[in-house]
């Protein structure tokens, strides 16, 4: 499907830039994070705090003040800081890419967070960390929504409500104990039906 519209706050998602989405309070964390070599970690992470406290109309933080907010997200998730003097995602194993990602909706606080198959490739250590960032960031004001294809992220982090989608559609939807029952039985009853 190519046509349609994605609306958040009435606005369509699919009309507005990458930055527009953020300044909005929409994250996306990617099943797989790019590296982009020769931009600082830490650059990267101020620009993009900067950026939507600026959208919110709230003055920009210093080098000072945002490195105090980091360095307490960074003890938060248990986060090494030495990941943040490196390149944005340069020679990082899927984990720390993860990990990074979790650091950033940390920093950048959004109302609504996609996390896209954001389990893959986790060893326990990682999917713990992510777990515990998006467990730390649960709120009446904050919304989640955590794709995945397997139990073993919802072990760590409790879902309201599990929807099943295939064909393009929600098929089923129920409270946590629908995800066990699938890891028990597979989709493909609820796939064949759609």
């Amino acid at each position: 499907m190519t046509e349609g519209q994605v609306l958040y706050k009435g606005e369509d998602l699919l009309e507005m830039e990458p930055e527009e989405r953020a300044q909005s309070g929409l994250f996306l964390a990617f099943q797989y994070p790019v590296e982009i070599p020769g931009v600082p970690t830490v650059s990267f992470l101020k620009h993009a705090m900067n950026s939507v406290r600026k959208a919110k109309g709230e003055s920009p933080l210093d080098a000072f003040e945002f490195k105090k907010i980091m360095d307490a997200r960074l003890a938060d998730l248990r986060i090494d800081n030495s990941m943040v003097r490196r390149p944005l995602n340069a020679g990082f194993s899927g984990g720390e890419k993860k990990r990074m990602e979790i650091l950033q909706m940390a920093l950048l606080e959004p109302e609504l967070t996609i996390l896209d198959e954001t389990d893959s490739g986790l060893d326990i250590d990682a999917l713990k960390v992510v777990a515990d960032g998006v467990n730390a960031m649960r709120s009446p004001d904050r919304a989640t929504l955590v794709i995945t294809h397997y139990q073993r992220l919802l072990n760590h982090i409790i879902p309201d409500r599990v929807h099943v989608l295939a064909g393009g559609r929600i098929v089923r939807s129920g409270d946590p104990s629908l995800a066990l029952k699938l890891e028990e039985s597979g989709y493909g009853d609820l796939v064949t039906a759609a």
